[in-house]
């Protein structure tokens, strides 16, 4: 088992690049970009619970997905603060353990919610009158309990299937983390199933949720030719091409990192994709729905106004 040894040892984390002199300068950025993860996901969640207007499952399911993304950059980047930031470069066996979980149950969830928000996208668009009827708050409960579900069976699954891979001492993680394609490769014994199982169930998470949100847009964008109002085509737009962007970039990215890892000879190549992942993705979110949401911005105004009132 992988507990071997490293159960009491830990790992050492080999970091984000093999330049010490570049470690404050990824540290200042990386500390940045969590800080911003935080106070914009927090405020978006926040804005979701306080304003009645953004009482919506739009703004349920990306209430949802800010506190992922809140815990998906958590269970990371403090980690890879404290390691850029001292000599130290390690992790306890339970961190490692904890990460390996952790960050495949988030990362999963994200798939199926992404595919979710679509959905709602699509009966937003395709079936307006009936919207609030098909979306109503015990499917929309149901469709993200499901979400969070799914993805804490498959880290279960591959998670617990990579810890029963023997190490034979090998303690060095070539990475800032601990995630399932790198500990599959710090193995020594036959890794054929794990990564089989890894190829199959990231291509099923991938595939699947991609194939909905990509038939769903077909059906909005038909529908978008139609619509007349230039403000309820703006709006439309305006919703669907801020999820379209989020798809993009952590599909992209996710794709990259575990279903072509054996593939990608460049070492750095791999650290920087994870690092998208893990950093830039979760910051980029809150930013993307925001800035083009005339709702969000409008509530962070309200929210603010009532806080100068009450000062």
């Amino acid at each position: 088992m992988m507990a071997n040894k490293s159960s009491s040892e830990g790992f050492i984390l080999m970091g984000v690049s093999d330049h010490p002199q570049l470690e404050i300068i990824f540290f200042t950025v990386i500390l940045i970009s969590y800080l911003m993860t935080l106070i914009g996901n927090s405020t978006i969640i926040l804005l979701s619970r306080l304003d009645a207007r953004l009482h919506t499952p739009m703004y349920f399911f990306l209430s949802n997905l800010s506190t992922l993304d809140l815990a998906y950059t958590t269970s990371s980047v403090p980690q890879m603060l404290i390691n850029l930031w001292g000599p130290e470069k390690t992790i306890t066996y339970g961190g490692c353990v904890t990460q390996l979980y952790v960050f495949l149950w988030l990362g999963a969830t994200e798939c199926i919610l992404l595919m979710v928000m679509a959905f709602d996208r699509y009966v937003a668009v395709c079936r307006p009158l009936h919207y609030t009827t098909i979306m109503n708050p015990r499917l929309c409960w149901l469709l993200a309990v499901l979400a969070w579900l799914g993805g804490l069976g498959n880290s279960v699954i591959q998670s617990t299937f990579t810890l029963q891979l023997p190490l034979c001492g090998h303690r060095r993680v070539d990475n800032f983390l601990c995630e399932v394609p790198v500990m599959i490769k710090l193995a020594c014994g036959d890794t054929s199933l794990n990564e089989a199982l890894l190829n199959g169930v990231c291509s099923f998470f991938t595939v699947v949720p991609l194939s909905v949100i990509l038939v769903s847009y077909c059906y909005i964008a038909q529908a978008v030719q139609k619509i007349r109002s230039a403000e309820a085509w703006r709006k439309a737009f305006n919703t669907c091409f801020s999820h379209l962007v989020v798809v993009f970039l952590f599909y992209g990215s996710a794709i990259y990192g575990y279903l072509l890892p054996a593939k990608s000879s460049n070492q750095d190549q791999g650290k920087f994709i994870s690092l998208f992942y893990s950093v830039v993705t979760p910051m980029m979110n809150p930013l993307i729905y925001t800035l083009r949401n005339k709702e969000v911005k409008g509530a962070l105004r309200r929210l603010l106004g009532k806080v100068r009132k009450v000062g």
